[in-house]
């Protein structure tokens, strides 16, 4: 059997938020049934249940090494915090941390299919009769005619709003090329809002609008982002707005972390991601940053560093001429001035 399976969601706003978080951890569960020793999930900010909570039900029934993955789209910071109080709770714990699922390939695949069926199947948002003689004769709106925002739950970290805007470059490259553009709004904490961000698009030429949430799950937020959309397109009715649903509870996502799941385990060491070297000292990095490499040169370099160590003890300190020798040795070499004319 494998090692158990944690998902670790940021936080959820509300109910709905928590609950379509626990369905999907139930869905994993049932398609690792007999594949992984256990499947568990928490929240690492807000909600239940907690990360803490989670990591010491699975410790008590006798799971003390599994594989943790983020189930979020934006920070971790909170995520790993929270996994390092959960190691000092419980001192045999052992895991090997995963990618999450920003800007990669399959969420923005899954991102696309939602795009599409936003364009396909979702009515615009607006109060206008569908018998209104101007919507009647309305000229098709072409592709190059509709524009995507993007929109992200915003931060006052300017380093986590530049992931989303690079989100957005990357989705309109690989999944709207021949879209008019895809730009990028937020919920809070950042301008632009979702209002500025259509009119953006609309100033730009577009005729249809399509608001893109950049969220895994439905609640709170969710229901921000469309009101916010609804009121724009009241007072913009030539304007076809219309809004795309969350990645959400589907099988496509489960696919995404079960392959996540046997890629981190094929890449982590067995005692979790970790490197105990010869000072009992403790390093923690990414999985799969070619580890086996890096361990030879750390060990290499230590060893070293105590053979020299051993040696210098009782050695007098070096005379002037000396020191001189070993600041020539550290200073880089000058390049050879080259004769004019050669290559």
């Amino acid at each position: 059997m494998k090692p158990s399976l944690l998902l670790i969601g940021h936080g959820a706003h509300d109910d709905t938020g928590a609950a379509e978080f626990g369905r999907f951890v139930h869905r994993l569960r049932c398609r690792l049934d007999g594949v992984a020793a256990d499947v568990s999930g928490g929240f690492a900010a807000r909600g239940r249940p907690s990360l803490g909570d989670s990591v010491a039900s699975l410790v008590a029934r006798g799971h003390h090494r599994m594989v943790a993955l983020p189930l979020t789209l934006g920070d971790e910071a909170a995520i790993t915090a929270a996994l390092a109080r959960a190691r000092v709770a419980h001192p045999t714990l052992t895991y090997d941390y995963g990618q999450s699922l920003a800007a990669s390939p399959g969420a923005l695949a899954l991102m696309g299919e939602r795009l599409a069926d936003a364009l396909a199947e979702m009515p615009r948002l607006t109060a206008v009769s569908p018998a209104d003689d101007h919507e009647a004769h309305r000229e098709p709106v072409t592709p190059a005619e509709t524009a995507v925002v993007l929109v992200g739950h915003g931060s006052s970290d300017a380093a986590a709003n530049a992931d989303v805007h690079r989100v957005s470059r990357l989705f309109w490259e690989t999944h709207a090329p021949g879209l008019l553009t895809v730009e990028t709004a937020y919920v809070s904490d950042a301008p632009p809002s979702v209002a500025q961000g259509i009119e953006r698009c609309r100033r730009l030429g577009a005729k249809r609008v399509v608001v893109l949430p950049y969220l895994l799950f439905a609640g709170a937020v969710l229901e921000r982002i469309w009101a916010e959309a609804l009121a724009y397109a009241a007072g913009h009715i030539d304007l076809d707005v219309r809004c795309a649903e969350v990645i959400g509870d589907c099988e496509g996502l489960a696919d995404l972390i079960i392959e996540r799941y046997e890629r981190t385990l094929t890449a982590g060491e067995p005692e979790g991601d970790r490197l105990e070297v010869s000072f009992g000292a403790t390093l923690e990095g990414p999985v799969g940053a070619e580890p086996v490499e890096d361990v030879e040169t750390l060990e290499g370099v230590l060893e070293e560093v105590e053979s020299l160590t051993d040696a210098l003890d009782g050695v007098e300190p070096l005379e002037p001429a000396g020191q001189d020798v070993l600041r020539a040795r550290r200073t880089p070499r000058e390049r050879p001035a080259m004769a004019e004319g050669r290559v």
